[in-house]
């Protein structure tokens, strides 16, 4: 057992962020160019890489797809090629989260663009050789998959540590600019290939590219942060990254409005071939063109909607752009649907690539500043489950929907469900009232003890207060529990003495003493506003008593 009287630390007043109100504010600062953030070098490294790795990864589903038809001809299988490249980034998306918090990022970032590059390496192999079947192709689909999975929230994780806060939102749309880029390149590279050459050149390509992008990035240097308490467990770390989550309104607000929008925007995307269909014979071109130019044109919308973002940014906040994001994005779903001619759809896809940058990248920046940077892997790995979550079950009930009934009337069915969901859910997530600094503060020492036990740490602060102030007193005491449970606590409780009705126990519970000392190492800006916010009900001349057990079989 160890108790301990900790004195709190002198510490400066938490900030709480809120909307300027005053009349005298000085003027917004002119929005910075979406392509400010490539004056960077170490951000115009990764980003060049990440494109090369966006179009590796469209050459790779196309040319899988393609060789797929020739080895069978079951549709289930075809299918299957699509499930097999995507499938990991849902199942992994966590522990890979979770190994980038852990981790030297910049080595497993490394790690992430040598396995892709491996895997094509094995599919040109397997070509050479003759040996290439359904089932292996579909194997190594998925270590392809893996590879995206593993390398997605690393570089999300990446960003805000080479590029500044006001340059974050220019960061993300580039990220944007590179997938929809490469969403246009990488087909059209992968098909004139397969025309010309053969499906083993593209594989080929594919190997070379990702090879050359791996050893690009062993020119970054960057200095690893060194933790005195070592590496988290992969376990614990997951752990940790979901309740944090949990316990964070403004997260759990984006993830809902992401499975949202994206519920609904899939709709275009999981119906564009039978789309495509419809304009077939009745415009310039004809066939697969058709389908290839509705999904440039998509690619080109969102390219253009990224230049414009800092525009759109300051000419709407946050909570009204992805509102207008979302109807924009249900107009463009119904004219798809209802015009007539090629022209007008070509001009549907694009302002439905328009919508989609705009409301993804305010979405994706908000996530960003939900998250503190020890845990920011693992929460943006979370944003892009509910992308992958929110587009596997719209793809799935929109294409039954179109199966029963037609394709519009699926398209004009997902536009109404989608604003619909929208609407609700910017009314049930109550996360606009106040943005808490998130900002590391040291003001919290960390108790020692030279020969801590095995087993979990139980904590216990003691508070005094005015019976008259307990229910306003309960209810900040909830505050305390969620950011107790966002720093890693296993546990939290609020005792109240039967005798002593002043007497209140706040009760934390650890796993074990190494992870009550990471506690204090996430300590925030916010957290320590909120302490003194606590203190502000004590009223007892001493502050209050901490004693730490260590709890035995």
């Amino acid at each position: 057992m160890s108790e301990q009287q900790v004195p709190p630390p002198p510490a400066p007043p938490g900030r709480i962020l809120e909307e300027p109100t005053s009349s005298h504010a000085p003027p917004p600062a002119p929005p910075a160019s979406t392509w400010a953030p490539l004056r960077t070098p170490t951000f115009r490294l990764l980003w060049g890489v990440t494109l090369v790795a966006n179009i590796c990864v469209w050459m790779n589903d196309v040319a899988a797809a393609w060789m797929m038809t020739s080895l069978t001809t079951s549709p289930v299988l075809v299918a299957l090629v699509q499930t097999a490249s995507t499938l990991p980034v849902f199942l992994l998306g966590l522990p890979s989260g979770a190994l980038a918090d852990i981790l030297d990022r910049r080595r497993y970032f490394i790690f992430t663009q040598f396995w892709v590059a491996v895997v094509a390496v094995l599919l040109c192999v397997a070509l050479a050789l003759d040996v290439m079947s359904a089932p292996l192709l579909l194997a190594l689909t998925f270590a392809n998959g893996m590879g995206m999975a593993m390398r997605w929230p690393v570089f999300s994780a990446l960003i805000p540590e080479v590029i500044n806060k006001p340059q974050l939102p220019s960061a993300m749309a580039l990220n944007a600019v590179a997938m929809n880029a490469s969403r246009i390149v990488g087909p059209l590279v992968a098909g004139a290939l397969i025309a010309s050459a053969g499906t083993l050149w593209v594989f080929v390509l594919n190997a070379v590219l990702s090879i050359v992008a791996g050893l690009v990035l062993l020119r970054w240097k960057r200095a690893a942060p060194i933790n005195p308490l070592g590496r988290e467990r992969l376990p614990s770390a997951m752990r940790v990254g979901l309740q944090f989550i949990k316990e964070s309104p403004r997260m759990r607000a984006v993830i809902a409005r992401t499975v949202a929008f994206f519920f609904m925007s899939t709709a275009i995307m999981a119906l564009l071939p039978l789309t495509a269909k419809r304009f077939d014979g009745i415009g310039f071109i004809s066939g697969a063109g058709v389908f290839t130019l509705l999904l440039a044109s998509m690619g080109a919308g969102a390219i253009i909607g990224a230049m414009f973002l800092p525009r759109i940014r300051q000419a709407l906040p946050s909570e009204q752009l992805i509102l207008a994001g979302t109807v924009l994005q249900a107009l463009s779903i119904v004219g798809i649907a209802l015009v007539p001619h090629l022209p007008l759809a070509v001009l549907c896809m694009m302002t439905a690539g328009l919508s989609l940058i705009s409301t993804a990248n305010t979405l994706g920046v908000r996530a960003q500043m939900a998250l503190p940077n020890w845990v920011r892997a693992r929460g943006m790995s979370a944003y892009q489950m509910s992308i992958m979550g929110g587009t596997a079950l719209g793809a799935a009930l929109w294409g039954k929907v179109a199966a029963l009934t037609s394709v519009p009337t699926s398209l004009l069915c997902a536009a109404v469900v989608g604003v619909a969901c929208m609407l609700l859910v910017q009314r049930v997530a109550l996360d606009r009232q106040v943005l808490e600094d998130l900002s590391p503060s040291k003001a919290f020492e960390p108790p020692r003890n030279s020969k801590p036990e095995e087993g979990r740490v139980v904590v216990h602060i003691e508070f005094l207060i005015n019976p008259a102030k307990a229910r306003r007193f309960r209810i900040l005491m909830q505050e305390s529990r969620r950011s107790r449970m966002r720093q890693g606590a296993l546990s939290w409780r609020l005792l109240h003495s039967m005798e002593r009705p002043e007497r209140y126990i706040e009760e934390i519970v650890d796993e074990s003493w190494t992870e009550h000392l990471r506690r204090f190492e996430r300590v925030t800006t916010a957290d320590v506003a909120l302490r003194e916010r606590k203190l502000a009900f004590h009223v007892a001349d001493a502050p209050p008593r901490v004693t730490r057990f260590f709890e035995t079989e």
